[in-house]
């Protein structure tokens, strides 16, 4: 009798581990799965000319970095881009006045423009208050969305940033 109590104890023991294993297995993929999904959702990419843009659907959204807004100063005009342009990486593309100086805007990547932030053109401020939200320039229908690889993550522009100090 003490046997089979022993032997039942070890084959629920082994039973256990086995469930317990595939369970830590299952919930380190959904923890991947799921930062990598965060991660890639919530993903800014930034030019050396600190405008950033994130990608939904190929369709990018670009603004100007927080680092940019500040060293601008109160944005007092913005010309933005026309609905239809088409842009290549680079290319200026609009203009953002501040009471301090005048500053182009680049665009990141290539694309043709899709919509112009209208509140922007209305209330430039808006790039003050939220450059990363209500703030954003412009959006365009990527060409060569093989020019994001060519982009910064938001560590590596952080650290970017700080070479220019």
């Amino acid at each position: 009798m003490a046997a089979r109590v022993l032997r039942r104890a070890i084959h629920q023991q082994v039973y256990l581990q086995k469930l317990l294993s595939s369970n830590i297995r299952i919930c380190r993929s959904n923890v991947r799965l799921i930062s990598t999904a965060n991660r890639l959702l919530s993903d800014k990419l930034f030019s050396d000319k600190h405008e950033w843009v994130t990608v939904n659907n190929n369709v990018g959204t670009v603004g100007i970095s927080d680092y940019a807004q500040d060293k601008l100063g109160e944005v007092v005009f913005a010309q933005l881009p026309e609905e239809g342009t088409e842009l290549e990486k680079d290319d200026e593309i609009g203009v953002l006045e501040s009471v301090k100086a005048a500053s182009e805007i680049y665009t990141p990547v290539s694309g043709v423009v899709v919509s112009s932030n209208q509140a922007v053109e209305d209330d430039p401020t808006l790039v003050n208050k939220s450059c990363y939200n209500e703030g954003w320039l412009f959006k365009l229908e990527l060409t060569n969305s093989s020019e994001l690889e060519g982009l910064m993550s938001e560590e590596d522009y952080n650290t970017f940033l700080k070479t220019l100090e």
